[in-house]
């Protein structure tokens, strides 16, 4: 980590999290705390909008009255591939395409402070290892289950990202060869079992053949889309294909994290994600499954937790990743 200088408890950083349905920002002091955050509904259609959005939200944040004179520099996280030595957005997989868009440069030049672009998870994977569930930890795999499935790998205290910053894809990884084709273009992604939307695909097909569950009444029409909260509170409620789902749910994840985890020897793991608001009904048997997979001496040496920072995690990594990588 850099030194971060004369008035460094002062210092204030802009971090952005890009989500598939919300998008995040906040000011952070260099603590990790943060003192004003600000979110809006993802524009998920156009490229030129999301750019205009992104834009615009750092934009308000670099000319909040309290904060501008200190603000130092800004981080963004996205769900995707960002290769770190142009600083360009490879690849957005549920979302417009950015690759065109020279989102760093033109960050760079509204704000003139230095400007971080990384993936979203290894963003989270930085906030939770310095103010959440990941403390203490030198090494640390984080995932995110939302709209998608990202990673985040911490090694010896630092993001770990490949040879050029598109390491821990963990959504990518095959998990099912006979399965549905991913938004990758690979067929039988973990995202494509394990994401928010595939796990109420699942629930919905399954529905179909089977309405004894009390989920049936959630799929007549009605005025909003089920969801994997209504999935979770099912499985909570003692309903068989509710916890079914859950369970074959946490099995795809638990066979992935053992892999990190005899591959990685990690002292923990933490998971995080809108499907995380599951709670219990979910952590617990990921961990069995992740238990009854991985090498006994390298389970045993893991320590495996929900987050503490919630949907702030990213908001949080991409301002403290400002802070020592800017």
């Amino acid at each position: 980590m850099s030194e971060h200088g004369a008035g460094a408890s002062d210092a204030l950083y802009i971090g952005v999290d890009l989500g598939g349905s919300t998008v995040r920002g906040g000011l952070v002091d260099a603590e990790g705390r943060i003192l004003r955050e600000l979110s809006l509904q993802t524009e998920s259609e156009r490229a030129d909008d999301l750019f205009r959005q992104l834009t615009e939200l750092v934009t308000q944040l670099h000319q909040d009255p309290e904060g501008h004179d200190r603000i130092r520099a800004v981080g963004i996280g996205l769900p995707g591939l960002v290769n770190s030595g142009t600083h360009q957005v490879v690849v957005l997989p549920n979302l417009p395409d950015l690759s065109s868009i020279d989102l760093y440069g033109e960050v760079k030049r509204m704000t003139g402070l230095p400007v971080v672009l990384d993936n979203d998870a290894n963003a989270a994977a930085y906030g939770e290892l310095l103010s959440g569930a990941g403390r203490g930890s030198r090494n640390l795999f984080y995932v995110s289950i939302g709209t998608g499935v990202g990673a985040g790998i911490i090694l010896d205290g630092r993001v770990w990202r490949g040879a050029t910053g598109y390491a821990a894809e963990f959504g990518h990884m095959t998990i099912d060869p006979d399965g549905i084709e991913c938004a990758c273009g690979n067929i039988g992604c973990l995202e494509t079992v394990a994401s928010e939307p595939n796990i109420v695909r699942r629930t919905r097909e399954r529905l179909f053949r089977d309405r004894t569950s009390s989920l049936s009444r959630l799929v007549i029409p009605r005025d909003r889309e089920f969801t994997c909260a209504d999935i979770a509170a099912a499985a909570a409620g003692g309903d068989d294909m509710a916890q079914l789902i859950m369970d074959r749910t946490a099995m795809y994840l638990g066979v992935a994290l053992a892999g990190v985890i005899n591959l990685l020897n990690v002292e923990s793991v933490v998971i995080g994600g809108g499907v995380m608001a599951a709670g219990d009904t979910l952590l617990q048997p990921i961990i069995e499954h992740t238990r009854s997979r991985a090498f006994q001496p390298a389970f045993d040496a893991c320590r495996i937790t929900a987050d503490q920072l919630g949907a702030s995690a990213g908001v949080v990594g991409a301002a403290l990743l400002a802070r020592d990588e800017a």
